[in-house]
């Protein structure tokens, strides 16, 4: 604070006061908007207040990001047959674009933005968390697919997670950050105990 005290002497004039507190003015009403908003929000969603806090026990998903989420795909999840469905319809699932047997580019379609955003914003989370089965699959396709596809991986299996939680009712079951190495464990064992006379 002293530092900034010496800053403004003798060049923070009544102009500058005058757009400080202008600034300031606008601000607090911004923040009061935003309050009242929240306060509305959270009033049309407390019937939904149930299916919000079990999608916020998927790592990542805060109870606002939950909201955003009910915001753009709704709570009936009859609309989509299947969570593939759904996370095709959210732009979370790869095109399927060959030409004679040649793979070619394999980027997602375009959904809807505001979903696309807040699942990027729960899937960075995700991928930055050590003990869990959704920063275990981050971990394990980057050094294949690069940080991008990785991400838009986990955001997938967010998606997909999402669909099963609102279609059962159940919270977030997290598989555990050892999930592939004992799924590899088991693959291995079987595949040598079929190989063994």
């Amino acid at each position: 604070m002293p530092l900034l005290t010496r800053a403004l002497t003798n060049s923070f004039t009544a102009r500058h006061a005058f757009m400080v507190a202008a600034m300031l003015r606008a601000i607090d009403q911004a923040d009061a908007r935003i309050a009242q908003l929240s306060q509305e929000i959270a009033r049309q969603l407390q019937p939904l207040q149930r299916q919000a806090e079990l999608l916020a026990t998927i790592p990542g998903v805060s109870l606002v990001l939950a909201q955003v989420i009910f915001a753009e795909i709704g709570v009936d999840m009859s609309r989509f047959a299947t969570a593939g469905h759904l996370a095709s319809w959210a732009g979370m699932c790869p095109r399927n674009n060959e030409s004679a047997g040649k793979r070619m580019s394999g980027r997602t379609r375009h959904g809807d933005t505001w979903l696309k955003t807040a699942l990027y914003m729960a899937g960075s989370s995700a991928a930055r968390m050590k003990r869990t089965y959704l920063g275990a699959q981050f971990r394990r396709l980057v050094p294949h697919r690069g940080v991008k596809r990785a991400t838009v991986a986990v955001r997938h299996s967010i998606i997909v997670a999402s669909w099963h939680i609102v279609h059962d009712g159940v919270p977030y079951r997290d598989l555990g950050a050892d999930h592939f190495t004992n799924r590899l464990g088991r693959e291995r064992q079987i595949s040598e105990g079929c190989s063994s006379p």
